[in-house]
């Protein structure tokens, strides 16, 4: 007889509209009709349906483009839906917000379904930087939305910042870091700029409109680490900081701060998670799947009772290993040994002994009988460190 494997216990949910595309973004978003909006909704209902059966969810996360961006009637329909297909109940419910679409009837819809932490765009609090990103908020709206998502009962909050922004200062970042802090929020995330192909700011820099000061990002990211711990928050991967209690992730060996994203922590522990909507991800038992990047096309096949998958792709077991290891090394705390083997079914010491010694010597990661992570200078190179570990 075989053996029924456990319900996967993340589950992801790409919203791919935008008011506007900011001048940065590489996602697949688009800025919608209301009459796409709509089809997109019964489509991601009709998804939901599909894979309800093998899902648990203890973590869900909206992210985008931007959720919030949903009117009243169309989040009620997903809500209802999930709902109906016992899909409720998370410990951890992320729905991603711009302050520009953050209202109070819609923080209680939220609310009353069970959504309990938001993760809000602010990117700056500077006006002509934000008009550099092509962002649709002032900074009053962040002030605003955030008092909003407080009176709406929202105790989990995280706020979304930029260093390295074309035209950014040294002042300018220390006076954003001084407000974010000001407000008291439980998480923070914050990244330097990647000039990504394809977009309007890539292309600006191509033309010369401005230049990239490398020792700048470095310095902005330094202010950035010590100014967090100062307020209270501790680092746990290397673009997310969160308040400091802390809890144990089971079965494990290393605590992360209590308002650490579980969602995200899941993904960077190589766990399984359901991906859908428009151009999402999914891994579940050793099979990446990725669906269309199209929305029409993605409503297309939901409404002939298909997934609108695009690929999968089955993972030889070494390959998968190799990625939760490059991935997992992004966390402050890296990788225990006996974790890293129940992870991933491989023992990082026999897969992976040069490329620590080599990443040991340099002074990019420290190695002692139990475990293996990453020092402050090797999380700077985290990218080139984690290419090593993959195969």
């Amino acid at each position: 007889m075989s053996k029924v494997s456990a319900p996967v216990t993340s589950l992801y949910i790409h919203v791919p509209f935008c008011a506007h595309k900011c001048e940065y973004c590489a996602f697949y978003s688009e800025a919608s009709s209301g009459e796409l909006i709509n089809r997109y909704t019964a489509a991601l209902v009709r998804e939901l349906e599909i894979v309800a059966h093998d899902l648990k969810p203890k973590t869900i996360f909206f992210g985008g483009g931007t959720p919030s961006l949903l009117n009243l009637r169309q989040w009620e329909t997903i809500l209802r839906a999930m709902e109906k297909f016992n899909l409720l109940g998370a410990e951890e419910f992320t729905v991603e917000s711009n302050p520009a679409t953050v209202s109070a009837d819609k923080c209680k819809l939220l609310r009353d379904f069970g959504v309990n932490r938001i993760s809000m765009g602010v990117q700056s609090l500077d006006e002509k930087l934000l008009d550099r990103l092509g962002r649709i908020h002032s900074r009053e709206q962040v002030f605003k939305s955030f008092d909003i998502l407080r009176a709406a009962g929202f105790d989990n909050v995280n706020l979304d910042l930029m260093f390295a922004i074309p035209t950014q200062t040294m002042e300018i970042w220390r006076a954003t870091l001084d407000e974010i802090f000001a407000m008291q929020s439980e998480h923070l995330s914050s990244y330097e700029v990647i000039y990504e192909d394809d977009t309007p700011l890539f292309e600006k820099l191509q033309a010369g409109e401005f230049s990239v000061d490398e020792d700048l990002a470095c310095d902005m990211y330094e202010e950035l680490i010590s100014r967090s711990a100062n307020a209270g928050f501790r680092q746990y991967e290397i673009a997310n900081f969160a308040r400091h209690k802390t809890f144990n992730l089971q079965p494990s060996t290393f605590n992360v701060p209590s308002h650490a994203c579980k969602h995200n922590v899941n993904y960077w522990r190589g766990g399984d998670y359901h991906g859908l909507g428009p151009s999402a991800t999914g891994y579940v038992r050793g099979v990446r799947t990725k669906n269309w990047s199209n929305t029409p096309l993605y409503c297309d096949q939901l409404e002939k009772g298909k997934r609108a998958i695009e690929s999968s792709e089955e993972l030889p077991p070494l390959k998968r290993a190799g990625e939760i290891a490059a991935f997992g090394l992004r966390m402050n705390a890296g990788w225990p040994f006996a974790e890293f083997q129940r992870a991933a079914n491989f023992d990082l010491r026999n897969e992976w002994n040069s490329e620590m010694n080599q990443l040991a010597e340099r002074g990019w990661a420290r190695r002692d009988a139990e475990t293996f992570h990453l020092t402050h200078q090797g999380l700077r190179f985290a990218d080139a460190a984690a290419e090593m570990f993959l195969r």
